[in-house]
């Protein structure tokens, strides 16, 4: 399984990231030490989380998931050389301290890294663009953390063509350090904010892009057929909106490809992800060791030119 470089961080991963926004929320300490357990021994290196993950369950502050993979590193020390740590700052979660303001920054790595457990984050990412704060402040506090060796290369997440070049730009006129991620929503039924002035940028400026919502929020597993289904997991409430005649032609789509195949709808979901233009590697969570086995699968998966054809035209607008 080769390696993707991640833009010109110098970071190198495996097609896929394992995304832990549920670790604290729909699954417990216990089972996210397996998950990363399984992740880590199938050959992957790359864990993406944030210091809101997850503040919108009931009874967390933010920083759950932080705390889990900090607790796991403690209990597997020789572990902390074969992975790399992504974590975020500045979104906003309805609490009191957000945006990518220097004070708030400052603050914010800190307490990540107590909550990891570790020195140094490998890539430490602006979580939303923050209209109140200039890109030059951003940038210059992260230059500070660099220096200090508390993170090691930068990203962003949810930023538009627009917002990124100017923050491209002013990392060149000033040199700061540049973005070298970018984390937009990307799959098969949403495939509007990453195609296009993004994707083009990305690629023009060798940008590495880790997409996130690469299942539509379980959709493009095909378990969600009709309204009905919704009640089957506590994120079926996100789903409905994929339910509409667009989104059943790419669930036929996915069925007839994953049915020759001999893989899940998922597989062949994630598979056509990695082979897009641009992307480096796909961010998705798992809630079970099953779950996991069949991501593995997807980032080993290589789609044949005819089931990418048959599912580029199945979600085309």
């Amino acid at each position: 399984m080769a390696k993707r470089l991640l833009g010109n961080s110098g970071l190198s991963i495996e097609p896929l990231v394992l995304g832990t926004n549920v670790f604290g929320w729909t699954i417990d300490e216990k089972t996210s030490f397996q998950i990363l357990d399984a992740f880590v021994d199938s050959g992957f290196s790359a864990i993406d989380t944030a210091d809101v993950y997850s503040a919108w369950a009931p009874g967390n502050t933010g920083g759950e998931s932080e705390i889990i993979i900090g607790n796991w590193l403690k209990a597997n020390p020789s572990k902390r050389d074969n992975v790399l740590i992504f974590t975020k700052v500045g979104f906003d979660v309805g609490l009191p301290e957000k945006g990518l303001s220097r004070q708030w920054i400052m603050k914010a790595v800190d307490n990540s890294l107590k909550r990891l457990q570790i020195e140094t984050i490998d890539l430490y990412q602006s979580h939303a663009y923050d209209a109140d704060t200039p890109h030059e402040e951003t940038l210059s506090a992260y230059a500070e953390l660099i220096q200090a060796g508390k993170i090691r290369k930068i990203g962003c997440s949810n930023f538009t063509a627009d917002q990124l070049s100017e923050a491209l730009r002013i990392s060149s006129e000033q040199s700061l350090p540049r973005y070298e991620s970018v984390q937009p929503e990307y799959n098969l039924h949403n495939r509007k904010i990453f195609e296009g002035a993004l994707q083009e940028r990305v690629v023009e400026e060798n940008i590495g892009v880790i997409s996130y919502y690469g299942l539509a929020a379980g959709f493009l597993t095909g378990k969600y057929r009709s309204k009905v289904d919704l009640g089957k997991s506590k994120r079926g409430s996100s789903v409905e909106r994929y339910l509409d005649e667009r989104g059943l032609r790419i669930l036929d789509a996915l069925d007839a490809v994953s049915n020759e195949l001999g893989v899940k709808p998922a597989e062949a979901a994630i598979a056509w992800i990695i082979a897009q233009k641009g992307i480096t590697a796909p961010i998705s969570s798992a809630t079970s060791l099953s779950q996991l086995e069949s991501l593995v699968r997807a980032a080993r998966l290589t789609l044949p030119s005819e089931a990418l054809h048959r599912l580029n035209d199945a979600s085309a607008y």
